[in-house]
């Protein structure tokens, strides 16, 4: 398997994790410095370590409803870096919320060591789903809404 397509089953592999609200797959997926970033408004970020990506996932999960889906993955073909975009359903809240997410794995053990997310647009709660203006979801073949695991 190339290193392209190992990194690509190992995002598959994260957002498993994160569907299934499992600490310990999630973690594994991590180096255990890794470093999630987000854009500002959200509470004790940056994410700092595996264990904490981890559990701030499993919290999303329990107390959200969270369940993501993959809309499209990217991964260069010259550095070990990735690029995905995203849609993380909240069931509890009845809204969603698309985006994006740069990922940077360790070229030693192939686990992810930074990820940044960007968001579609700013966290709206007046609306139902936070997304672009105008794109065309259905029609390009987005997830108009949660994958059942």
């Amino acid at each position: 398997m190339s290193r392209q397509a190992e990194y690509a089953a190992l995002i598959r592999r994260y957002f498993a994790a994160c569907n299934a609200g499992d600490h310990a797959a999630l973690v594994s997926c991590f180096t255990p410095d890794a470093v999630h970033y987000f854009p500002a408004g959200l509470p004790d970020v940056p994410w700092r370590t595996a264990q904490t990506i981890a559990a701030k996932w499993v919290w999303c999960v329990e107390n959200l409803g969270s369940q993501w889906t993959i809309e499209k993955i990217l991964v260069s073909h010259d550095s070990p870096e990735a690029v995905i975009e995203w849609t993380h359903w909240k069931g509890k809240l009845g809204t969603a919320l698309r985006g994006d997410e740069w990922y940077i794995f360790d070229q030693d053990s192939g686990l992810i060591k930074e990820i940044r997310a960007y968001y579609a647009s700013p966290a709206d709660k007046a609306v139902t789903i936070n997304e672009l203006v105008a794109f065309d979801y259905s029609g390009r073949g987005y997830h108009l809404e949660p994958v059942q695991p």
